[in-house]
């Protein structure tokens, strides 16, 4: 559980329910349904008409990494790396076929199985690159999909705002429909800027990074299939992996 992202949502809801109280405010003066959904129907509405239904529908599923993130455990990657080593040091590199029935990940699998099978070490960076290349692009543009509704929530607050007051003038004659008219156009407003703001474009960034420390996960590994490919010591393999580490 990422603690850290957590602690930035209550943050961001603390301080504006906060401010709003502070002023005087009443809560409930932002809880305007139809604000809500003009926006929110807006905003992801435009959003699936420019994305295909399966990055659309990928980039909602990703959304879980913001809490539940993929672990990532470079210093237990070296060890497993430096582990086969040893094995293919001493048993050559046949050795660690009985290692390929305790993986779980398809690409570890698909690297460890090339160098198994006695492949040249660039033709094993080539095609496990390859599919870094593919991984990346999946996932960046599942992550673009909140990028995007972070674009269009602001404009459509605005559209809910003209729609608020398009209301206020149909109805100067009758005094006790206005606040409502005028509470929708202020309030679509903020919940545009809002979540644009305080939730879909840092989802967006949040979630490009966890693909980047993914992506050099692999990388890591990478090096590791092609250093013992290349039957290098395992004090220089660690030494080499240990470059990724900041």
């Amino acid at each position: 559980m990422d603690k850290v992202s957590i602690a930035g949502i209550v943050l961001a809801l603390g301080a504006i329910i906060g401010g709003q109280l502070l002023e005087g405010g009443n809560i409930g003066s932002l809880m305007q349904l139809t604000a809500f959904v003009i926006v929110m129907g807006g905003t992801f509405g435009a959003t699936m008409l420019q994305s295909s239904a399966k990055i659309f529908f990928h980039g909602m599923r990703l959304v879980r990494w913001v809490v539940f993130p993929p672990p990532v455990k470079p210093h237990d990657l070296i060890n497993q790396v430096l582990h086969w080593s040893g094995m293919a040091r001493k048993g050559g590199l046949l050795a660690l076929e009985p290692q390929l029935d305790e993986l779980q990940d398809p690409f570890t699998r698909k690297g460890l199985q090339m160098l198994v099978d006695g492949a040249e070490p660039e033709k094993i960076r080539e095609a496990l690159e390859v599919d870094i290349a593919t991984y990346e692009k999946h996932h960046f543009d599942a992550a673009k999909v909140w990028q995007a509704a972070g674009g269009y929530a602001p404009t459509i607050g605005i559209l809910g705002a003209v729609l608020g007051l398009i209301h206020v003038m149909e109805n100067l004659s009758d005094p006790a429909k206005l606040g409502g008219g005028i509470a929708v156009a202020f309030v679509a407003t903020v919940y545009g800027v809002g979540s644009a703001n305080l939730f879909f474009l840092p989802i967006s960034n949040k979630l490009k990074s966890i693909v980047e420390q993914e992506a050099m996960m692999r990388e890591m590994l990478i090096e590791g299939l092609v250093s013992i490919a290349n039957g290098e010591n395992p004090r220089a393999i660690e030494s080499k992996l240990q470059g990724y580490i900041i």
